[in-house]
């Protein structure tokens, strides 16, 4: 029975996780016209966001992401009264990789343009356009059309929703959004883009069935949660090792084995104490999402002042597993849950029992759950901190239903010892570098320039050389041993922890050590660079890079970016960069990086029908969205994709993910599928 309510707990968390990976259109707007007075009315946009998103505000700095503007196409009997004004809970943060403070707004977005009317009757018609992002897509320019018209004395008018421009269907945040296969571009809209020239109408062709065929891209959102889950594992085996934990083991499984004289009864004793624990600490993770939501988690990723915070409890955390003090709860939480253990019978006393575990271990598995909590929250995702410690809970739980099945194995228990310290201060190490994360997060957006890239690493590089001499037995902290005796796994230890700090060494020249790009502030950042290995597009424009494609025999590579694009940039310094990568594209591929908000304004507008609805395309951006959504079903960017010179896809797509081993194997497929052609 507690063994199938031990499952059913499992199951229950496990079959809500999919719930949460719809994700629902990222921003939808509504326009409306209030009247203010017989001669002035404003035009107002409200914009719900989903969590994760954000919409960026008006008159951000050139070379930055996309600013919200309000845009004329035809005024009569009205006029503009000033700019478009944002209104609402506006955030500031510093952005790394733009290098400027940016504004933006989330989960609601109000844009409002004042208008005075100056004659008996008006009309004004143009669109709002809006970029949005979250933290691995953008959208390209984004627009919200309005057509408002009426006498001089109106009353406001009722409220439109409109849909983004550029928005085809619902889509997944983390995914591109597909179109159907008879979204193809018509006939008409075929010349205007491409020409007269059949060979070069054929490289706008739609491939989105072809496309599919090889498969849909992972989700950057689960494998995010694979990420989140397995480092609440792995923290949650690093809390068993801990002096708080590891003795308890052997007490508590022969307690259940032996107060009852049937052993299937303690087995499952056991399975019901493991099962408490692992809902206690994902409760501990849903308590966290309530409490603050989702939104205001993510918010506090960018947040200076709280990333300072984040600093110091990590500090203070490093001290205590150093030694400097225990961090405890009251003694009379603990002592009032174990005697209402031992008044109480069945189900009830071994959940109690289970709480006990929890608060007594708080010295110990306390700094490992906050540096989690801290670190999965910022994610932004709802589930994020329940996932994590459902990983924390089922490794801490495993050892007690496991040795509960197999009392044979206890007798091979490592005794406790002065290793299990040797396991605590090592956290401290680790927890003290990872405190300089988050105030390299506070030194970027206050402008401080005191933790550069190349102070940084030199930081990294101390930490990790002191734990290699700390493992090597050359320091002492209060709590260790007299022993001076170096273990075969302490020395194996060192020897990674010095490896790695010898590693990051050529980074205080500007090698670009992509295992720590991650935590290191960027590349921007550091005064003294010797490297250089950047890859750039040999064409900007679709037409005249397919057209060389095709005389020289090579494959295409398809970068749809913006300049507004944070992943964008991310992906072209921690990836492009590689070596590998960075000769697959330049010797193997046609590069056309394809700008999606490129506001050079087209010789002509263009009429395109699109979803039943007819739109207009007005600049090169335009253009270029239009033939990613229409092509290749796609809106989001960074988005690659690997074609043949008469536009036939040879791989499937590519979206935003740091991993070069899959970026190369992405090239490398599609170069192979290219040859087979041939």
């Amino acid at each position: 029975m507690k063994k199938k309510f031990f499952l059913s707990c499992l199951l229950m968390v496990m079959a809500l996780l999919p719930a949460f990976a719809q994700i629902q259109d990222p921003v939808k707007f509504k326009t409306e016209l209030k009247t203010i007075s017989d001669t002035e009315a404003q035009i107002v946009f409200t914009g719900k966001i989903d969590a994760g998103w954000h919409v960026y505000s008006t008159d951000l700095p050139s070379g930055g992401p996309i600013s919200a503007t309000f845009n004329v196409e035809k005024i009569q009997g009205a006029e503009l009264v000033g700019k478009l004004t944002p209104q609402g809970k506006e955030i500031e943060n510093f952005d790394k990789v733009f290098e400027m403070k940016l504004r933006y707004f989330e989960n609601t977005a109000t844009f409002v343009q004042k208008i005075k009317i100056t004659g008996t009757t008006y009309m004004v018609e143009g669109y709002l356009e809006y970029g949005a992002c979250n933290d691995e897509n953008c959208l390209p320019p984004t627009e919200v059309p309005f057509n408002f018209s009426g006498k001089g004395a109106a009353t406001t008018a009722p409220a439109a929703t409109t849909s983004p421009k550029t928005e085809p269907k619902k889509q997944e945040p983390a995914e591109v959004v597909t179109t159907t296969e008879t979204e193809a571009i018509d006939s008409v809209a075929t010349v205007a883009l491409a020409g007269d020239d059949a060979a070069v109408q054929d490289y706008w062709t739609p491939v989105i069935k072809e496309l599919n065929a090889f498969g849909e891209t992972t989700s950057q959102q689960d494998r995010s949660w694979i990420y989140i889950f397995f480092a609440g594992f792995i923290g949650g085996l690093l809390a068993l090792f801990t002096p708080c934990v590891w003795p308890i083991i052997p007490m508590t499984v022969s307690f259940f084995l032996k107060r009852s004289k049937d052993k299937k009864k303690g087995i499952r004793d056991a399975w019901t104490y493991g099962a408490s624990i692992v809902v206690i600490y994902v409760a501990l993770g849903l308590a966290i999402t309530l409490i603050f939501g989702a939104s205001a988690l993510n918010a506090l990723s960018t947040n200076a002042v709280f990333n300072i915070l984040f600093c110091l409890m990590l500090v203070v955390f490093a001290a205590s597993f150093f030694g400097a003090f225990e961090l405890t709860l009251p003694a009379k939480w603990s002592s009032a849950v174990d005697s209402k253990a031992e008044q109480t019978s069945g189900l009830l006393s071994i959940f109690l029992m289970a709480f006990t575990l929890s608060l007594v271990s708080f010295s110990c598995t306390g700094p490992i759950i906050g540096f989690l909590l801290v670190e999965v929250s910022t994610t932004g995702s709802v589930v994020a901190p329940a996932i994590g410690m459902l990983g924390f809970a089922i490794a801490l739980a495993l050892p007690f239903t496991l040795f509960a099945m197999f009392p044979s194995w206890l007798k091979s228990m490592p005794k406790s010892g002065g290793w299990m310290n040797v396991i605590k201060v090592t956290l401290g190490f680790l927890e003290l570098a990872f405190a300089l994360k988050f105030l390299s997060v506070a030194d970027l957006a206050y402008g401080w320039r005191i933790l550069d890239r190349e102070t940084f690493l030199a930081l990294w590089i101390v930490i990790f050389g002191l734990l290699g001499f700390y493992l090597l037995g050359k320091i002492k902290f209060p709590h260790d041993d007299d022993d001076n005796t170096t273990s075969v796994s302490r020395f194996f230890m060192a020897l990674i922890s010095l490896a790695f700090a010898v590693y990051m060494v050529p980074g205080l020249w500007g090698a670009p050590l992509k295992a720590v790009s991650a935590f290191a502030p960027p590349m921007t950042t550091q005064d003294f660079n010797l490297y250089n290995n950047e890859v750039h597009a040999k064409f900007d424009d679709y037409d005249a890079g397919m057209e060389y494609a095709k005389r020289n025999g090579k494959p295409v590579m398809l970068d749809f970016t913006g300049y507004g694009c944070v992943n964008c940039r991310k992906m072209e310094a921690a990836v492009w960069t590689d070596p590998k990568v960075s000769k697959l594209m330049t010797d193997d591929y046609v590069l056309i990086t394809l700008y999606v908000d490129n506001k050079e304004p087209l010789p002509e507008h263009i009429k395109v029908m699109e979803n039943g609805k007819e739109r207009t395309l007005r600049t090169v951006g335009d253009k270029w969205s239009y033939l990613q959504r229409s092509k290749f079903g796609a809106n989001a960017q960074p988005f690659y994709v690997l074609i043949d010179n008469e536009g036939k896809p040879l791989n499937k797509s590519y979206s935003y993910d740091e991993d070069v081993n899959n970026y190369v194997d992405f090239l490398q497929t599609g170069l192979d599928n290219y040859k087979k052609e041939k």
